[in-house]
C-alpha cells in the first residue's frame, strides 16, 4: 500500500463504504441528508454536512476507483472513468461528451484547470436572472476557500511544448495569454490527469471532499444508480436506487432505499435533470433540462518541425482569454483557447482519417500540436442551449442544436487557432473537420475556412463542460432553483452542481462548482442544524 494512499488507508480503517455489487438482498438505509453524485458539488456538499455533524449518505452510480488502479492506460481508464465507456454523445451523435462516471464524477479524470467563474459571468447573472447575490464580490471569499482546499494555484512549472505553442503564436501575433491554475500537489508532470493520476498529485474530490467526509461518517454506496426520487406531498421521502453488477454497467434485482431529512441532487449537468424528469418531482413551468450548456469545442491540429510530444506534461498550462468577451458578454460568440493533450487513443478517435491515412497521420503524433476553442454558450438569444430528455429505458440524453450564431463562432475559432499555430511555426495545419486536408500557409488555410461547410458531423465537436438544465434564477418560472441551490417547488431538495449555472461560464467550472457547493452547503448545514 502506498503511504500516500489516502482512499486505501481509509478502506483499511473502516470507512463505511459499500460496493452495490456486493448487496444480495433489497437494502434500506436512512441519514439526515442523501446525497446523489460524488463529483465537485457532491463531495464539498458530502464533506461540509458532515463536518457539521450531520449523519450523510453519499451515492454513485460508477465505481470507486483509486490509486491502484491508475495505470495510464487510455483505453482500459475510457472505459471506467467515463459515462458511456468515453463514447457518450449528443442526440443526434453529432457532439462527443467527456463526462467522468467513477467516485469523485470527472474532478477524477478532468486535465486540473482551476479558473473562477469570470466577474462578466457572474454580473451578468445579476442582471439577466436576479442572482445579484453571486457578485463577484459576494463570491471572492467562496472561491479562495476552495482554491486553498484543492491546492489551486498557477503552474510553476515550465509548459511543455504542447502548451508553449500556444504562447509563442499569441506573443507573435500580440494576444494576451496566461499561466493555468491547477489542483496539484506534488505532481509529476506526467500527463495522464484525464485517466486517473498515478500519483495523487491531483486534489480533486477523490483525493479532499470525499476522505474527508468519510472520516466524519458519511457512508458511500457506489455501484449504485439513483433511479428516481419519491415524493409525498411537497417532500421528497426517499431515493430509489438499483445495485449495479461488478461491470459497472449491469443493473441487477437489487433495490435499495435510502430515506433522509433532505436530499442534494449533485449527478451532473444530464444526471441531475435526469433523475428530476425519471422523479416527476413539480416542474410547473417546464423548465427542468432546458437551457443545457456544454461550451462547445472545435480543434486544430498542427505538425511542428521540432518533437512536441503532446501527451506527456502537465495537459493545460497555458491559455487565452482575447477572445472569451471581446465583444462584450452579449455580443458575438466569444471563445476561451486552451491545448488539449494528444494521447494515442483520443488522437486516432478525433483526428480526421481512417485506414492507410489515419495510420500516416498517427505515425506524426509526436511531432503534432493541438488548439481547443471553447466557446461561450448561453448569453445571446441566438444561443439557447439543449435539452435534456429521456430515452425510453430512462436515461439521459441531451439534444443541442448547433445554430448560425454558435457555427459563425467555431468558423471564427477555427482561423484563429490557425493563425496562432502558424506564427507559432506550424509546417502543416489542419482543422479537425471531415473536409479539411493539411495546409502549408496561413493563407491557404484562411482560404479553406472561408470555404469549408459549418454543418453536423463534418466538423468534429466535443464538450468537456456540461452546464444547466435546472437552472437558477430568482423567478420560478424561469428557473429551478434559487440562488442557494434550493428547489422552487419541493422543500427538502437542493441541486449543487454545474446544472444550476444559468449559462455557461466561459471558463473550466470545476472551481465554480466547489465554490457555489461550500457556500450553498454551508447555509445548508445551518438550516439542517437548527
Amino acid at each position: 500500500m502506498s503511504l500516500n494512499d489516502r482512499i486505501a488507508r481509509g478502506l483499511e480503517s473502516g470507512w463505511k463504504v459499500t460496493d452495490g455489487a456486493t448487496l444480495t438482498a433489497n437494502h434500506t438505509a436512512e441519514a439526515d441528508v442523501v446525497i446523489v453524485g460524488t463529483g465537485a458539488g457532491g463531495g464539498t456538499t458530502a464533506e461540509i454536512l458532515a463536518k457539521r455533524g450531520l449523519s450523510v449518505i453519499l451515492v454513485e452510480e460508477g465505481r470507486l476507483y483509486y490509486q491502484k488502479d491508475f495505470k495510464m492506460d487510455e483505453l482500459t481508464s475510457y472505459a471506467n472513468l467515463y459515462q458511456e465507456g468515453m463514447s457518450r454523445v449528443t442526440k443526434d451523435g453529432a457532439i462527443a461528451i467527456l463526462q467522468g462516471r467513477c467516485v469523485g464524477g470527472s474532478t477524477t479524470v478532468n486535465w486540473t484547470s482551476s479558473f473562477r467563474t469570470p466577474d462578466a459571468t457572474l454580473n451578468y447573472w445579476g442582471r439577466q436572472f436576479g442572482l445579484e447575490d453571486l457578485s463577484p464580490d459576494a463570491m471572492a471569499p467562496w472561491f479562495a476557500g476552495r482554491e486553498e482546499r484543492h491546492s489551486m494555484s498557477p503552474w510553476d512549472m515550465a509548459p511543455n511544448i504542447n502548451n508553449d505553442i500556444l504562447r509563442q503564436g499569441c506573443e507573435k501575433l500580440g494576444f494576451s495569454w496566461q499561466i493555468i491554475p491547477r489542483n496539484v500537489k506534488g505532481c509529476w508532470n506526467l500527463g495522464y490527469c484525464g485517466v486517473g493520476c498515478p500519483t495523487n498529485a491531483k486534489q480533486g474530490a477523490l483525493l479532499t471532499t470525499i476522505p474527508g467526509a468519510l472520516d466524519h461518517q458519511t457512508h458511500m454506496y457506489h455501484g449504485l444508480r439513483a433511479d428516481r426520487l419519491v415524493m409525498n406531498q411537497d417532500r421528497i421521502e426517499s431515493l430509489q436506487a438499483t445495485a449495479m453488477a461488478s461491470d459497472g454497467i449491469t443493473p441487477t434485482s437489487v433495490q435499495v432505499t435510502l430515506k433522509a431529512r433532505h436530499f442534494v441532487v449533485a449527478a451532473s449537468a444530464i444526471g441531475s435533470p435526469g433523475l428530476l424528469l425519471r422523479s416527476r418531482l413539480p416542474d410547473p413551468y417546464e423548465r427542468v433540462g432546458k437551457r443545457s450548456f456544454i461550451h462547445p469545442v472545435n480543434a486544430s491540429v498542427a505538425k511542428m518541425p521540432k518533437l512536441v510530444d503532446p501527451f506527456y506534461g502537465a495537459p493545460q498550462s497555458v491559455y487565452s482569454d482575447e477572445f472569451n468577451f471581446s465583444s462584450g458578454v452579449d455580443g458575438d460568440v466569444g471563445y476561451k483557447l486552451e491545448v488539449p493533450p494528444l494521447h494515442p487513443a483520443m488522437s486516432a478517435g478525433v483526428v480526421p482519417g481512417h485506414g492507410d491515412a489515419q495510420v500516416k497521420n498517427m505515425a506524426s503524433l509526436p511531432w503534432m500540436q493541438s488548439v481547443i476553442a471553447l466557446l461561450r454558450d448561453g448569453f445571446h438569444a441566438d444561443s439557447p442551449g439543449g435539452t435534456v430528455s429521456l430515452r425510453d429505458d430512462g436515461s439521459p440524453v441531451l439534444d443541442y442544436p448547433v445554430t448560425d450564431y454558435l457555427w459563425q463562432g467555431l468558423r471564427r475559432a477555427f482561423y484563429t487557432m490557425a493563425e496562432i499555430q502558424f506564427a507559432a511555426g506550424a509546417q502543416r495545419v489542419r482543422l479537425m473537420h471531415l473536409d479539411s486536408d493539411w495546409y502549408s500557409s496561413w493563407a491557404d488555410a484562411k482560404a479553406a475556412i472561408d470555404a469549408l461547410p459549418m454543418e453536423l458531423h463534418r466538423v468534429r465537436l466535443f464538450t468537456a463542460h456540461q452546464m444547466g438544465g435546472c437552472g437558477m434564477g430568482s423567478d420560478p418560472k424561469q428557473s429551478v432553483v434559487n440562488s442557494f441551490g434550493e428547489h422552487h417547488h419541493v422543500s427538502n431538495l437542493n441541486i449543487h452542481d454545474a446544472s444550476i449555472f444559468p449559462t455557461s461560464i466561459g471558463a473550466n467550472p470545476q472551481l465554480s462548482v466547489y465554490a457555489l457547493a461550500a457556500r450553498n452547503s454551508t447555509r445548508l448545514a445551518q438550516r439542517l442544524r437548527t
